[in-house]
């Protein structure tokens, strides 16, 4: 299976080697990978920041980017919920609306491919840590996947997985939301790190590489024993 990848702009710009990974772990499952070096942003940062028309621009140009009807895999379950859940409202009684519908059919967040359409769980990972998982309000309240990236991590040797209190409440990162409210914004990061930390969490990990941001910059700031890792990192690590 050929699939294509998106790389996601904040992962492309601070977290280049997640997307290593991933095209690491992709191949190692059997597939060829094809990535198209003109993709940038689905319009997710405008589209939160009330900028309709310029998310339309930019999405215009994201479903001009992935013609082929096949696979596009991405590790951003935010990016996957703006494209499948949002898009309809952007695109409605547009001339890209059909266009559109073939992106909405193919695009997929990582462990969701890998568990329900490649239906690969073991991919050989050795992590030797204590870690808590972080359910991302995208993954589980847009894409609606609670399951898939625990079933990939129960196949890691050596790492203890435990379920944090709360682990399905927001970060609080949240787009703008972390710039507009950023007081209330860092009490919930601290409250996330707060309940890793009652289970001797060395980890924390999740799909979505803006909450690890989030939560690991104010893990930096206040000094605090724990490091955050996106689920691909994970699965690439031996």
């Amino acid at each position: 299976m050929i699939v294509d990848i998106f790389i996601p702009c904040f992962i492309d710009q601070f977290y280049p080697q997640t997307a290593l990974n991933m095209v690491q772990l992709l191949e190692r499952a059997g597939c060829g990978v094809s990535y198209n070096p003109e993709q940038t942003c689905c319009g997710q940062p405008a589209f939160n920041a009330g900028r309709v028309d310029d998310c339309k621009a930019i999405g215009e140009k994201f479903i001009r980017e992935f013609t082929n009807d096949r696979y596009i895999v991405t590790p951003s379950a935010s990016c996957v919920g703006m494209v499948k859940n949002y898009y309809p409202e952007v695109f409605r009684n547009s001339a890209s609306y059909n266009q559109y519908k073939l992106i909405h059919k193919n695009i997929i967040e990582f462990s969701d491919f890998m568990v329900n359409v490649l239906r690969v769980t073991e991919l050989g990972a050795k992590l030797e840590a204590k870690a808590v998982y972080h359910d991302s309000c995208a993954a589980l309240r847009e894409l609606n996947l609670k399951n898939e990236a625990r079933i990939l991590l129960s196949k890691v040797r050596g790492l203890k997985l435990r379920e944090m209190k709360e682990q399905d409440v927001c970060c609080g990162f949240g787009g703008t939301f972390s710039t507009k409210h950023p007081a209330i914004a860092s009490s919930m990061a601290e409250q996330k790190i707060n309940n890793a930390l009652q289970e001797d969490a060395e980890i924390i990990i999740s799909t979505d590489l803006s909450c690890l941001m989030h939560i690991q910059s104010y893990a930096s700031k206040q000094a605090k024993p724990v490091k955050s890792m996106h689920l691909i990192d994970v699965l690439a690590s031996s």
